[in-house]
């Protein structure tokens, strides 16, 4: 290729991206998604999926969706309000409502698209955004394309929060926070939150990807552990792909709301609707993720076995009680290294490093399923001891 400013600047940060330690690669799986997994023709044991109940290749699931594509076919075909939306879509948004106890429930393609939708939506230059300084990109970037005045207050930390809202002057205030944090694990203040929000009249929006499936009865996830109404959480965000094992997100609230988003959300409006044979799939993953408490009570028991572990080995854990147990390194390079090391001895976990966590908080994120065993633990375990000595010795 010809030398142009183009491909000098993408070689530049390429190289920058190598030279930090910063640089990503993909890793090409074979097979179904499990605890078990294929890796360019190696197995290892699966410590890096959001598949927390192991859904996602559950035999139930697998034959509605093969019997879905015989009724509805592959592709949706068009948007939900051209002529993409199917019998099996509105079904499972009625399923949702009711399972998150709102008024409705509306489906997007993707939990990124429906942070953005909902926060664009709401918000204008008019107003002001709050969001936790560790939320998740897609709220962060919702909040930045809304154009409102936008506002980060230190993670958890409801006092920074209300010295801002004390100063906000704009109309309409909205204080955007994870429930669960994707890469700490641990979760946000919500009781605290909603009660700033009553007293400051600001909206309160919530996205529960990670909660939803194992948290509270049923998995019905944070907001619902916490007791808190629609009136109190006016704006509640899951996604699909994580606890139901499938694909795509939802929006739940007031009929205005939902009545709202598809109207004026661009991501709503502008994009072709999930394939109906996931839709339909996911009405039984619901079900399931419902009925079989047994799932988060066995996930639960692995988490306080790794934890337990961890200590009596001296790893640097975070204070998550949640599927996602992040190791804390703080190096670059380190992550990298103890990442490498966990692969040859067969384990598969995540190198997390900038930009997607802070600067000099690079870890280990190790996320757990109901459908992994004890010793798969143990062993882990082991292998976290040799990999973290060997990563310290670079």
């Amino acid at each position: 290729m010809q030398s142009t400013p183009l491909k000098t600047k993408l070689e530049s940060g390429l190289a920058f991206a190598a030279n930090q330690n910063l640089y990503r690669s993909r890793r090409v799986t074979e097979g179904p998604q499990a605890v078990n997994v294929v890796v360019d023709g190696k197995p290892y044991v699966n410590f890096c999926s959001n598949d927390y109940l192991g859904l996602a290749n559950h035999p139930d699931v697998c034959r509605v969706f093969k019997n879905a594509v015989d009724q509805y076919g592959l592709g949706s075909g068009s948007a939900h309000l051209i002529c993409g939306h199917s019998r099996a879509h509105h079904a499972l948004e009625e399923e949702l409502a009711a399972f998150t106890g709102r008024e409705r429930a509306l489906l997007f393609s993707s939990g990124y698209m429906a942070n953005m939708a909902c926060i664009s939506t709401l918000a204008g230059n008019s107003d002001t955004v709050f969001e936790d300084r560790l939320n998740h990109a897609s709220l962060i970037d919702g909040g930045l394309l809304s154009g409102a005045n936008f506002k980060r207050y230190r993670h958890g930390d409801v006092g920074h929060l209300e010295a801002l809202l004390m100063k906000a002057t704009d109309h309409l205030k909205l204080i955007v926070t994870d429930g669960v944090f994707s890469m700490d694990g641990d979760t946000a203040p919500l009781q605290q939150l909603a009660e700033l929000a009553q007293t400051w009249q600001a909206v309160l929006v919530v996205d529960d990807a990670h909660g939803f499936g194992v948290i509270g009865t049923q998995g019905r996830g944070l907001v619902n552990d916490q007791n808190l109404s629609q009136d109190e959480v006016p704006v509640l965000v899951g996604t699909l792909g994580k606890s139901f094992g499938s694909f795509g997100a939802f929006v739940s609230g007031s009929n205005e709301l939902i009545e709202t988003l598809i109207q004026q959300a661009r991501t709503y409006i502008y994009t072709t609707a999930m394939p109906s044979a996931i839709a339909e799939a996911t009405r039984v993953s619901l079900k399931l993720l419902m009925q079989d408490d047994w799932r988060r009570d066995k996930l639960h028991a692995l988490v306080n076995q790794f934890r337990a572990g961890a200590e009596q080995i001296g790893l640097n854990l975070l204070p998550s009680l949640s599927p996602i147990q992040p190791v804390l390194i703080g190096d670059n390079l380190k992550t990298l290294l103890a990442g490498r090391a966990l692969m040859a001895q067969g384990f598969l976990v995540g190198a997390i490093r900038p930009p997607t966590v802070p600067k000099g908080s690079a870890r280990l994120r190790i996320t757990f399923s109901a459908n992994h065993e004890p010793n798969q633990v143990d062993r882990l375990l082991d292998a976290l001891k040799l990999a973290l000595h060997e990563s310290a010795k670079s």
